[in-house]
């Protein structure tokens, strides 16, 4: 239609006269045979006539397919007036006779080659907006000697053909390498050509969000910047929006580029302001603060967005809409611009609202005077959905500048006493937020308010009434009979005054029990016996049974501490905000949605952010946030500490809880590690000096060191009962000993007949990836995982998917205490919102470091992650091989002494069937996964390996491996200290060898 329109009104040019009206009147029958032997006849003029007619019938929606192939006829003809309306023509039924408009395909291959640069364009432009996959393959050649013509009228006009071309074949536009001629047209003298380029590039990639097609660069950058200045409005529109999508290196380069953009600020198109005030918000977040250009640029930036405030009301919705955004961002833009947002007695209504909203956004201590005198203003007014938002506009300063409250508060009661019915009501809904901001401050007022209680009569404000006599019960000396009197009618009440009413009364109770009684007992009776609506129901019973199990907890409960309401309620989330900045003059900024929130299909679904700010790595959420930025790299508080049920659960201790400093690393008795929760330890061994970075000469003990000297070492944490080494117990090793993965020297080769020692590690095993957390469970998110090893750091490596409708943010993870202390060791890194139908890849370091609790099974994880939905719980089991370290390699004079003194009730025998690998193979995998063998021998056949296995907290697992020739059963025997952890130790023998 578009199109249409646009050669219609270019047809003014060549000659039509304010006559042409005359063909939109005939309402002649039999028109179609006639018209059919006009535009055969042979005079020119005649023909003419004729097809424009045609064009008059199609534009009024009568159907003239019939005809087409004699307005095809016509094409062959100089007269460019004609020649444009059988193009027009051709454009409008191609599609629906496809075999047809291939007689057409000659002319216009014809036309390409035109002496006059007007047919040329007309011929690709039409053939463009030919929809008919048979025609696009006759396109390619004409298309590509029109993208190098010499004329640039006929070079915008292919660009803009190969962006059409591409809604049509992507395949076909690849391949004939046009997509690299747009690009060189980047580059192109002509800024018009240069403007199409990149409106076609940009469309292309839109629906290619992951493609690079528009390779922006410095220079590519320069050249846009310098074509900026010279095209039409609708060329720097689309020029700025490019610019929009580049990210400068460095501070002085966003200089740069918002120093050549800024004149734009001050184009008669708004569209071009607004495109440039994002280019500008967007480049603003890369200037230091302190830059004295940063200072000028925010001056600059308030004139146009003022200007924008006197054009007609639908363009003032829009540019407020995207004011709204921009005070959200950056409020000093517009702080003393307030008066502009003041309402005008003939404003429309939405743009009303809209003023409001933003002179709220910029309310501050410096200008609430007179805010509150236009806001008071503005409650006397006609319209009553007006006067409802200046009403609550007034209760959100209250709550916004502290100073102003108690003015808003007489403000109100000066409003109530109007007695205005829909008018009362909103100041006592906003006044309950009040109290709420300011408990025990304006509680003054409360009579003044229960004077007005009959003439409620709106489920809001009857409820929020009923809360404030039900918070203030023990000030109000008749609250029994208030509530009494809405008791009455407790059936006919909305749910959210039902609700409301029921817990003010268990309040009253709570607060006069002798004298509410009965009154309690009604209102139970009416919610649960009498009600069929489940969450009143639920509410009751809870209520109900508190009462009579436990009256102090219901006190606990219900009269809790409530914590203040926030400032702002209604900001919108940081992240979509930064997204929306990115979309400023696009619907996005006017729905106050991303576009993959209302454009179908696979464009827009690309998320935008902002660049980092100057100085920092993340992207600041405010400019008054900015200078904490960076300060704290501790993980979020998922999991508040109290006051909070989830809270309660995870952190739940089934072990007496302990105050003051921690103990010592040497003591007896109690020892904050796994091996008082997994039956004493595993670490100890006799007191042999390790072999550290210098190796020592082995000293094998005479006898068994005595019960005194195994709970000396135990507490030590480590080999020999080091206080240093068992003081930093739990943690990862700072560096690879010097003798990992090397046979040892020592007195027992010829015991243990070890040969050469054994190759390369293969590489820590990782089992593959399960689902944890099913999408049917967790509202749309669904979490699959594995556990890795990779230099000396464990990690949980997982697999969100996003299967709900919604877009999910604000990812963090939480871990019960577990057995071996297992915790995160930095938040849960979703850099980008995670849009319907996404997935995304999340490596999570861990340490073991956290609170410990012995889990059933031993490596049982209990996990919650939350988001921007909800918080969701999951359990999973780690491999124990995750937490062998890599210094888990025992010199093997201690092996030996270690494996006789271990009690033999303490071995465990297991069979691993089904393993077809030599000894030297068993070797080598189990290394790679820090299972170390000491030594190695043969006996009647049968290969013997010794392998030692060290646990992140200090416990160690010696083991004897039986492989004997041709049988793939090989028999593992393991001795520790805790015998605990041997069932684990062996199922990650058997995951490593048969992986």
């Amino acid at each position: 239609m578009q199109e249409w329109a646009n050669q219609l009104c270019e047809n003014r040019q060549f000659g039509s006269k304010m006559t042409d009206s005359k063909y939109f009147t005939t309402t002649k029958k039999g028109e179609i045979f006639e018209l059919k032997a006009e535009l055969n006849s042979d005079k020119k003029e005649k023909k003419k006539e004729a097809v424009k007619k045609v064009i008059a019938s199609m534009t009024v929606g009568k159907d003239v397919s019939a005809l087409f192939p004699d307005v095809v006829n016509c094409m062959q003809t100089d007269n460019l007036e004609l020649k444009k309306l059988v193009y027009l023509y051709l454009m409008n039924y191609a599609k629906s006779q496809p075999d047809m408009a291939i007689m057409a395909v000659n002319t216009f291959v014809k036309d390409c080659e035109d002496p006059n640069p007007l047919i040329r364009a007309l011929a690709v432009r039409t053939m463009g907006c030919i929809r008919v996959d048979k025609i696009t393959e006759y396109l390619c050649e004409p298309l590509r000697k029109c993208l190098k013509d010499e004329d640039p009228y006929v070079r915008k006009t292919a660009a803009v053909c190969v962006a059409k071309l591409h809604d049509i074949n992507a395949q076909l536009v690849e391949d004939q390498g046009f997509l690299d001629t747009l690009k060189d047209l980047i580059s192109d003298s002509n800024p018009m050509v240069v403007a199409n380029a990149v409106a076609a590039l940009s469309e292309i990639a839109e629906s290619h969000p992951n493609s690079n097609l528009l390779d922006l660069n410095p220079q590519t950058i320069n050249k846009l910047l310098t074509a900026l200045n010279e095209c039409t409005e609708w060329g720097q529109i689309f020029i700025l929006d490019c610019l929009a999508n580049y990210t400068p290196r460095d501070d002085r380069e966003s200089q740069s580029i918002c120093e050549r953009v800024t004149p734009r600020l001050s184009h008669a198109n708004s569209a071009v302001v607004l495109s440039a005030v994002k280019v500008l918000m967007k480049f603003m977040e890369m200037l230091p603060k302190d830059l004295d250009y940063y200072g000028t640029l925010l001056k600059k930036l308030a004139p146009p967005l003022v200007t924008l405030l006197s054009a007609e009301p639908e363009l003032q919705y829009v540019a407020l809409r995207n004011i709204n955004l921009i005070v959200q961002r950056r409020p000093e833009i517009m702080k003393h611009e307030m008066k502009v947002f003041f309402v005008k007695y003939n404003d429309p209504i939405y743009v009303k609202l809209e003023k409001l909203d933003i002179m709220i956004r910029l309310a501050s201590q410096a200008n609430i005077a007179q805010v509150l005198a236009e806001l008071k203003e503005y409650a006397t007014e006609v319209d009553v959905d007006f006067v409802r938002k200046a009403v609550r506009a007034i209760g959100r300063c209250a709550i916004k500048v502290e100073q102003s409250a108690e003015r808003c508060v007489s403000t109100l009661l000066d409003l109530i006493q109007t007695k205005v019915n829909y008018v009362v009501q909103e100041a006592i809904v906003v006044i309950k937020d009040i109290f709420r901001k300011y408990p025990n401050k304006y509680e003054s007022v409360i009579a003044t308010l229960c004077e007005n209680l009959d003439s409620l009569d709106e489920p809001e404000a009857r409820a929020a009434m009923i809360w404030i006599v039900g918070e203030y019960a023990e000030r109000i000396d008749n609250a029994d009979e208030l509530l009494e009197s809405f008791l009455e009618g407790f059936h006919d009440e909305s749910t959210q005054v039902q609700l409301q009413l029921l817990t003010a009364i268990v309040k009253l109770f709570l607060k006069k029990p002798t004298e509410t009684q009965e009154l309690v007992q009604q209102v139970l009776s009416l919610a649960t016996q009498d009600s069929d609506n489940p969450d009143l129901r639920d509410r009751g019973y809870i209520y109900w049974r508190l009462l009579s199990t436990d009256p102090v907890a219901a006190k606990e409960v219900v009269l809790a501490e409530k914590p203040l309401i926030s400032e702002e309620t209604d900001l919108i989330e940081p992240t979509l905000l930064e997204e929306l900045i990115c979309h400023i003059g696009t619907l996005a900024s006017v729905y106050h949605k991303p576009p993959s929130a209302f454009v179908e299909g696979s464009r827009g679904v690309q998320h935008k952010r902002l660049p980092c700010s100057a100085g920092s790595g993340e992207s600041v959420d405010s400019p008054e946030t900015s200078s904490t930025a960076g300060v704290s790299d501790a993980p979020p508080a998922v999991i508040p500490s109290q006051g909070d049920l989830l809270g309660d659960l995870l952190n739940l201790d089934l072990t007496p809880t302990t105050t003051g400093p921690p103990p010592p690393a040497v003591s007896t008795g109690m020892q904050l590690g796994a091996m008082d929760l997994l039956g004493g330890g595993l670490d100890s061994l006799p007191p042999v000096p390790l072999r550290t970075d210098t190796p020592q000469s082995p000293q094998i003990p005479n006898q068994s060191p005595s019960p005194t000297d195994y709970s000396t070492s135990e507490l030590g944490g480590d080999l020999g009962g080091n206080p240093a080494i068992g003081a930093g117990f739990g943690a990862a090793p700072a560096a690879m000993p010097a003798s990992f993965g090397a046979p040892g020297s020592g007195g027992l080769d010829d015991l243990f007949d070890l040969g050469s020692g054994v190759g390369m590690p293969m590489g820590a095993y990782s089992p593959p990836k399960s689902v944890w957390l099913q999408a049917m469970k967790a509202k749309g998110l669904e979490i699959s995982g594995t556990f890795a090893r990779r230099a000396g750091v464990i990690q949980m490596e997982m697999t969100l998917t996003n299967k709900a409708m919604s877009v999910m943010t604000d990812f963090a993870i939480q871990f019960n205490r577990n057995s071996f202390g297992l915790s995160p060791a930095g938040p849960l890194q979703v850099l980008t919102p995670l849009s319907p139908n996404q997935s995304i890849e999340v490596a999570l370091p861990l340490n073991t470091s956290g609170p410990v609790m012995k889990m059933d099974p031993l490596n049982n994880l209990q996990v919650a992650v939350k988001n921007n939905i909800d918080v969701f719980y999951f359990s999973c089991q780690y491999p124990i091989s995750m937490l062998f370290v890599e210094d888990g390699k025992m010199e093997r004079q201690i092996f030996l002494a270690t494996w006789k003194d271990i009690p033999n009730e303490n071995e465990s025998q297991f069979q691993i069937k089904d393993c077809h690998l030599s000894s030297d193979a068993v070797s080598n995998k189990l290394q790679g996964s820090n299972i170390f063998t000491i030594a190695k021998r043969t006996v009647d056949g049968q290969d013997m390996l010794y392998l030692s296995v060290k646990l992140t907290n200090g416990i160690w697992v010696l083991a004897e491996l039986r492989i004997q020739a041709g049988n793939p059963n090989y028999t593992i025997s393991l001795k520790c200290r805790a015998p605990e952890v041997s069932q684990c130790v062996f199922q990650s023998y058997e995951a490593v060898l048969k992986n």
